[in-house]
């Protein structure tokens, strides 16, 4: 069988090493040999058509850990013969990546392509970010970044820019089923027995779609299945036993990350406190500090509720202090309440919509200043220059209220702020529309 390129295909991976974990015996040598990540590797996508022109630019590929992007860019350096290194951002600074750029140059003056892989670039700060730039952009060096979050998040942009981005997936479960079966079938040494599988589903929701995840329960449940010699027979308890217990997906400092809490965050804004407290639930069960998540009810109870409960923000700073004070696992009952009295308030993001417009009105009109009318007179001077000169005070007038142009100079008013009929907010708006009357549609 032929490759894309019309280079012949590896029928399986190299010759095993007993001592090598068996996720790493069995590591693709070619992208034929890659499971999942269809959406990349079809015929008709994106990345296959632009290695099938024997091109491979500087890439970035996203995704959860187990879903194979260090294998995916050690193939594609294969594909075009090229010398591939690889660094941990976690591991390495500026010192390697020059180490590995005069390497470079050395492999340019035979003609021979390099390519970078940097395993968890987002943890690469600016200027070591900044020291690839040229490198990547003469085209000296090839670079395949993989990261668990979001490269707008942590890649700058001058880096982002000469990159394209390719998102990776967990494997499903019938590929999760294939990389066992595969196992089984090609390793050098599982192959010389006989193994029995019960239930495959069991390797997936235990794996997550982590294919690293999977082979390695597949190889304790080998060490601790009982077999004749030659058979053996994995049961669902032997697989669970051997992978101690179902590891949550979440990577505090990954994508799942920011997945999690936006679920979380749209649940309340949907007024759905069951999901909210799922998504709760999950993220401390994960061991996410509970500070970020009274952080960021904190957040929405402002972005969100805003004045159609006012009270809103009130409970989630308490429930803030409450954390802060007591701490987990009792911190947790603190959270549930306030996630569950946030999700059952009125919603209105008015503030939150009047501030967007209001910060893209300043950026207009970046040079506005206040009226004199508005403006402090604490000195003789600034009365002489008429500040303060003719201001109306509110509490002089029938109501508390009189009408009065509190806009900068040479600012038309404009209204911002629209309230909503939810909740105490519509009480505001009714006081808004009294008095300022036709002056402004409340």
């Amino acid at each position: 069988m032929e490759n894309i390129f019309g280079n012949k295909e590896k029928s399986k991976p190299s010759a095993s090493n007993i001592n090598q974990p068996l996720a790493d015996r069995l590591r693709p040598a070619c992208i034929n040999q890659i499971i999942g990540q269809k959406h990349l590797l079809s015929n008709n996508s994106p990345l296959f058509k632009i290695i099938s022109r024997g091109h491979l630019p500087s890439l970035i590929f996203w995704g959860p850990p187990g879903c194979g992007k260090t294998t995916l860019a050690h193939c594609l350096a294969n594909e075009i013969d090229a010398q591939f290194y690889r660094i941990s951002a976690v591991e390495s600074g500026v010192k390697d990546l020059r180490e590995i750029i005069q390497k470079a140059e050395a492999n340019a003056k035979f003609n021979r392509k390099t390519v970078l892989f940097i395993d968890e670039i987002h943890r690469f700060n600016k200027s070591q970010q900044d020291a690839l730039l040229h490198s990547v952009e003469t085209g000296l060096i090839t670079l395949i970044g993989a990261t668990t979050e979001n490269p707008s998040f942590e890649v700058n942009s001058a880096l982002l820019s000469r990159t394209q981005t390719f998102k990776l997936n967990p494997l499903k479960e019938d590929e999760i089923n294939e990389v066992i079966t595969r196992a089984i079938r090609d390793d050098d040494i599982l192959s010389k027995y006989e193994i029995e599988i019960e239930e495959y589903y069991v390797f997936y929701e235990l794996s997550a779609g982590d294919a690293r995840v999977a082979l390695n329960i597949l190889e304790n449940s080998i060490r601790l299945a009982s077999n004749d010699d030659t058979k053996i027979i994995l049961d669902k308890e032997t697989i669970v036993s051997a992978a101690q217990r179902k590891v949550i997906q979440y990577d505090k400092n990954g994508e799942n990350h920011y997945d999690t809490i936006s679920a979380f965050i749209k649940s309340m804004r949907g007024s759905d406190p069951d999901a909210a407290l799922l998504w709760m639930a999950k993220m401390l069960d994960a061991g996410e500090d509970p500070k970020f998540i009274a952080r960021r009810m904190v957040i929405f109870a402002s972005e969100d509720i805003g004045n159609a409960e006012p009270m809103a923000l009130s409970v989630a700073i308490n429930v803030f202090n409450a954390v802060q004070i007591i701490g987990m696992p009792e911190a947790a009952l603190n959270l549930a309440q306030g996630v569950t009295f946030l999700a059952g308030c009125p919603k209105s993001n008015a503030s939150c919509t009047a501030l967007m417009s209001v910060q893209q009105s300043i950026k207009d009109n970046p040079n506005l200043l206040p009226p004199l009318h508005l403006r402090n007179a604490p000195t003789n001077l600034m009365k002489q220059e008429g500040y303060s000169k003719d201001y109306k005070y509110p509490h002089s007038y029938t109501g508390n209220f009189v009408e009065e142009n509190y806009f900068p100079i040479e600012f038309k008013p404009k209204q911002f702020y629209f309230p909503s009929e939810n909740g105490k907010e519509n009480q505001i708006k009714e006081y808004l529309r009294h008095n300022w009357k036709d002056k402004k549609n409340y």
